[in-house]
């Protein structure tokens, strides 16, 4: 991709999704996630209906009347995007990739974070942690996000999520709110999972096609592996490769919301051909 087309890209991406997080998801993402507490502002004059626990008993006896000390939220949050940028995301059959609808809500995300003055940083992996970027703030932050969700080649087609966790572990010092967008066509990363989540305010986003969760009866067809590169001939009018292979992505779906659940994490489904929107809003308002 040139350079003229990746700018075009990236603009075209800006566009839609900060109109989103400008109109929708700024308020709603501020209320979902809090900062890390409360810390002194100044003191007033004590009005009816104040909480008397709140009374600065040094300047009230001073003015000889009642005073309050008011708090305000200390705001200031990072997030962490981890995306898997593996082989499987680059399917689709609909009107859109999966890494293209996973591009779009990642960005969202981060303008909506950018609205509120926090830090956005960015972990690509694949069976691997394939491009760290630490957390700023900022607009132009934000596109170098955008323009690597685009661009970025990675050097392995398979996952390993539970690698990209210890790595978003040693790197977050802090709590941090970390959206993990995958098809979570994978295992062995619940233990993991677990010890992230007990530190950090942890959700998936699990992004797939309709298609991939059964395989149609098409004859005898060749496929390709996305992650190993393997191409084999499968024969689609077998009820029981059909049946293998839907118990096989079942259990993956099986094992991705078992895991996040368990570990206190938050879940969100979407389909490419679904409004991310709507899911989102509606996983804040639940949160709320």
């Amino acid at each position: 991709m040139d350079t003229k087309e990746l700018l075009k890209k990236v603009r075209k991406i800006e566009i839609k999704t900060r109109r989103l997080s400008d109109h929708i998801f700024g308020g709603e993402y501020h209320s979902t996630f809090k900062g890390r507490g409360m810390t002194f502002s100044e003191v007033r004059q004590y009005q009816y209906g104040d909480d008397v626990r709140n009374i600065d008993w040094n300047v009230t006896a001073r003015y000889h009347e009642p005073f309050i000390k008011v708090f305000e939220e200390e705001r200031e949050l990072t997030m962490m995007l981890m995306v898997d940028i593996s082989g499987s995301e680059l399917f689709g059959t609909e009107t859109q990739f999966k890494n293209e609808v996973i591009t779009e809500i990642a960005a969202t995300l981060a303008f909506s974070a950018t609205q509120n003055n926090d830090k956005i940083g960015l972990i690509l992996f694949s069976d691997k942690v394939e491009l760290y970027i630490p957390p700023k703030k900022g607009r132009s932050h934000v596109l170098r996000i955008i323009r690597e969700l685009i661009e970025f080649e990675p050097e392995s087609k398979q996952t390993n999520l539970a690698e990209a966790l210890k790595f978003m572990q040693n790197v977050m010092k802090k709590k941090a709110i970390v959206f993990v967008l995958s098809d979570f066509i994978t295992d062995d990363y619940q233990h993991t999972l677990k010890i992230a989540s007990g530190k950090h305010d942890v959700t998936g986003i699990r992004v797939y096609d309709k298609h991939e969760e059964e395989i149609p009866n098409l004859g005898v067809v060749q496929m390709q592996d996305e992650e190993t590169g393997e191409l084999m001939l499968v024969n689609t009018t077998s009820k029981k490769v059909r049946r293998n292979y839907s118990k096989f992505y079942r259990d993956k779906v099986a094992y991705y919301k078992d895991s996040f659940t368990k570990s206190g994490a938050g879940v969100i489904d979407c389909r490419v051909d679904d409004s991310y929107v709507k899911k989102l809003l509606g996983y804040f308002k639940r949160r709320n």
